[in-house]
């Protein structure tokens, strides 16, 4: 039988919510905590789509390996984040992050990234490195609403953010709550079993 996966409320497209590089690379495993989760990156190709939105330049080519390659520094940074690393992650981040890193080129109108995907791969290792050691490690955040499982950056001023995206998670769970509590104050109040018969 076929596995059914379930689509994430952004579908097939790449979104970058997260306020780091690296945790937007772990997003594209969507709906992580259901038993299907939706893997956006199938194929080479899905990679170097990915890279270009991101920023990382575009064309940057991609094989078999390199899609399994960066499907492992997607997860062993995901781990890492969600503070359930495997004994081998931190060296594993380590070994990626050895690579030099992509080389920017300021055009004069912005900048361009250029390199391979080892370098690609070792710019979002030193992201992650970067990020879990420095002061905004304790801000990494899972979505709060029950259809996403996004990893994101809470840089609230009160560091108590719930969403990936107000507009759209956010918007989504207070709709519903809304809703609920409008269904229990239209439930009129049960009688009492005991109660005399007037």
């Amino acid at each position: 039988m076929a596995d059914i996966r379930v689509t994430g409320q952004y579908g097939d497209v790449f979104t970058f919510l997260a306020g780091r590089p690296c945790l937007d690379l772990t997003t594209t495993l969507q709906v992580r905590h259901r038993e299907h989760p939706r893997e956006l990156l199938t194929a080479p190709a899905d990679v170097t789509r990915w890279l270009a939105e991101a920023g990382f330049g575009t064309g940057i080519a991609v094989d078999d390996d390199g899609l399994r390659r960066t499907v492992a520094l997607r997860e062993t940074v995901n781990r890492l984040c969600r503070r359930a690393p495997r004994d081998t992650d931190r060296a594993e981040l380590n070994a990626f992050a050895a690579r030099p890193p992509l080389v920017p080129h300021w055009t004069g109108a912005a900048v361009e990234y250029r390199g391979d995907l080892g370098q690609a791969l070792s710019t979002l290792a030193r992201d992650a490195i970067d990020l879990l050691t420095g002061p905004h490690a304790s801000r990494i955040r899972e979505c709060a609403h029950p259809d996403c499982s996004r990893l994101f950056l809470d840089a609230s001023h009160a560091g108590r953010r719930r969403w990936c995206d107000m507009t759209a998670c956010g918007t989504k769970a207070k709709s519903a709550g809304y809703r609920q509590r409008r269904r229990m104050a239209d439930v009129p109040d049960a009688p009492s079993l005991g109660s005399p018969r007037v």
